[in-house]
């Protein structure tokens, strides 16, 4: 057994997870779903903060997640209900997901965008402050906060944050107020495992404290379960329920793509090491692919096609269409490195999981049942690389 193997392997063990009390922002989206599912079977005490589910229908409801957890539904704007929320969970643990996650809806409601992905990192990190019981903090924004140069080779954790349009911006100042509130407020320089702080820490002269900060940012995420607009797996998957042909825009456009459950893995993994190990682990991760699956666009839809079979096809959408970025990848070395991390299900994989779930949906399958067998299936994968 190789000790980056067996780090991986008990990372998300129901020995660190059992009873840990954890809040969830985000949690009636796609991902936070996965999450929450996640987080249930590995015996946490799940609170969930977030507007509601964002589709319909969603993974969400579909999987009836909200009835195993304490599902609160209000905004991440909302500064005095998230604090009220936080200091009533009393959480160990806060992994913070909610966000407007689209491209393409940031050029319709840049506002909205700004509002919820800058001020709603600030509301959640000033309720942190008031929360003695808090001791890690994991903010997940995107691979999309770099400074995209379309180099070749993958972006690491320590290049330029930038972003072309309102939604890359916006995580790229999520991860800016992060880095100055761990500065300010919450700076490893300053961390002891003993304080029990009662009240914020009123001033950046403050010595001690005990949160651990990081923040956690992810490729291309695909998966079963979601029906956002305007994400190339979804509009592929309604074409093929449909019996449309499936519209691609930017054929030639790579992106770090991966299955839900590799990045959500990472998010575990990194929530354990910052509460095991405090300042050692509070900084920005990159949770990525390997190599050789970052692919085109088309590739995707080509492989989906004969995946799904019964006459999928696809066009060439020649529309006009709001800038994106064509060339896209993490390195993701440091997490390999220093966590242990890596991914488990290879692009064909997850495609195959993917065309897999939705048969499941199509025929009404008992969806909750399927995810949490798919994440059974991932994690026994760990369990075999460690023998």
């Amino acid at each position: 057994m190789s000790a980056n193997s067996k780090t991986f392997q008990t990372s998300n063990s129901r020995t660190f997870w059992r009873g840990k009390k954890v809040f969830l922002t985000g949690h009636t989206g796609f991902k936070g779903a996965w999450l929450s599912l996640w987080l249930d079977a590995l015996g946490a005490e799940v609170t969930g903060y977030a507007l509601k589910p964002p589709t319909r229908p969603s993974l969400f409801e579909l999987c009836r997640a909200g009835r195993f957890m304490n599902s609160v539904i209000a905004d991440i704007r909302d500064a005095a209900r998230l604090r009220k929320a936080v200091l009533a969970a009393r959480p160990e643990i806060i992994i913070h997901m909610a966000a407007q996650p689209l491209v393409r809806r940031s050029y319709k409601d840049p506002r909205e965008t700004y509002e919820t992905n800058i001020m709603g990192t600030v509301n959640l990190l000033e309720a942190v402050g008031k929360c003695a019981s808090v001791k890690a903090v994991v903010n997940v924004t995107t691979d999309k906060c770099y400074e995209n140069k379309e180099h070749l080779r993958g972006y690491k954790e320590d290049e330029p944050l930038g972003g072309y349009d309102p939604y890359s911006s916006s995580k790229a100042c999520s991860e800016l107020v992060t880095s100055a509130y761990r500065s300010s407020f919450f700076n490893p320089k300053s961390y002891s495992a003993s304080y029990k702080p009662s009240s914020l820490i009123p001033h950046p002269s403050s010595l001690c404290h005990h949160v651990a900060l990081a923040s956690a940012r992810a490729g291309n995420v695909i998966g079963g379960g979601d029906w956002a607009a305007d994400r190339l797996i979804p509009d592929i998957l309604g074409a093929f329920l449909k019996g449309r042909k499936v519209l691609i825009r930017n054929p030639r456009a790579i992106r770090p793509w991966q299955y839900v459950l590799e990045p959500l893995g990472g998010y575990l993994l990194l929530a354990q090491r910052l509460f095991e190990k405090g300042p050692a682990f509070a900084e920005s991760w990159n949770f990525g692919p390997e190599e050789a699956d970052a692919r085109n666009v088309e590739w995707i839809v080509k492989r989906m096609c004969a995946k799904w079979g019964k006459g999928a096809s696809y066009v060439l959408d020649k529309g006009r269409h709001p800038h994106e970025a064509h060339y896209l990848k993490l390195d993701c070395a440091k997490a390999r490195a220093r966590l242990g991390w890596r991914p488990r299900w290879h692009i064909g994989t997850a495609i195959d999981k993917i065309i897999e779930w939705t048969l499941a949906y199509k025929s009404k399958a008992d969806m909750r049942k399927v995810c949490l067998r798919q994440i059974g299936e991932y994690n026994a994968i760990g369990h075999k690389a460690s023998e």
